[in-house]
């Protein structure tokens, strides 16, 4: 694959950063034989790079998104190489191909709780689902078939991700110990996710009411990593959908908590997580 030119800096800082990424490829394997981690170039309607896997395996289409990254090339690389340090294949940098990535649907879940949804949605919300799909499922026609096999090449960039994960050593601790109870916390919001409120979600007639909650992860100053749920008051009529008079937290917001309780205290892939409930948040 030929070196697309990088837009926005200079040939000289162009040929110093394809440099580094030969010397980050040295001991990795040909992408002919186990694939490709591949960065795509920002395009006209999508600003940031993005994340991709390219595999040899299946026909027809062979690039299938994982998620964004920056908008900055040198922290998109940052960001690839960290996630890809400790797997085999290679990382590469390419131009967008509508041809070769837009995708025929054949990625989307048609059966079950993710009906609808995109296999790389479940990667980064439920990759034991997808790891169900990938090894559990049964297809019943050919095009389950090419469905299976799209999640297993998901289900690997999992394992990619564990694997860095275990050679990881957690940097966060703990707020305290399960039922303490803190406050006067500065915490910064690092992703939300929506979820259905399975005890409160009801049907009036033939109507759904749906009661959605954001699930944060955040961080304080100190590193230190943090869950909580926030419950819609104000029912939807769209699953996993935020009623629009409803708070809508957003990445890198920053909440103040006045005070909280500590649930549970747990560790997910070397990293410590504190889970709070009863949190009272400055507005």
């Amino acid at each position: 694959m030929a070196n697309p030119l990088i837009p926005g800096i200079s040939v000289a800082e162009q040929d110093v950063l394809y440099q580094k990424l030969n010397e980050y490829n040295l001991k990795k394997a040909s992408f002919k034989e186990v694939g490709a981690y591949v960065v795509v170039l920002p395009r006209p309607d999508h600003p940031r790079y993005s994340l991709w896997i390219y595999s040899p395996l299946p026909a027809r289409l062979s690039f299938f998104y994982i998620f964004d990254l920056s908008t900055d090339i040198n922290e998109t690389l940052r960001m690839a190489s960290s996630l890809c340090y400790y797997s085999s294949r290679p990382l590469l940098l390419v131009e967008y191909n509508a041809k070769r990535m837009r995708s025929k649907g054949d990625d989307i879940i048609s059966v079950g709780k993710y009906h609808g949804h995109y296999l790389h949605e479940i990667l980064q919300v439920d990759p034991g689902y997808l790891t169900w799909i990938a090894f559990k499922f049964t297809p019943r026609i050919p095009k389950q078939e090419r469905f299976v096999q799209i999640a297993r090449i998901y289900h690997s960039v999992y394992l990619d991700i564990l694997q860095r994960r275990a050679k990881q050593h957690p940097t966060s601790n703990f707020l305290g110990k399960e039922g303490d109870k803190i406050g006067n916390l500065s915490l910064t919001v690092l992703s939300v996710r929506l979820e259905d409120d399975p005890y409160k979600t009801q049907v009036k007639g033939t109507t759904p009411y749906f009661y959605v909650r954001q699930v944060l992860k955040l961080k304080d100053a100190a590193g230190n990593f943090v869950t909580f749920r926030v419950s819609s008051h104000v029912a939807s009529r769209e699953s996993c959908r935020l009623p629009a008079v409803e708070h809508a937290y957003q990445e890198g917001e920053i909440l103040q908590v006045l005070s909280a309780r500590i649930a549970r205290t747990y560790i997910a892939g070397n990293t410590k997580y504190t889970r709070l409930t009863h949190v009272k948040i400055a507005y």
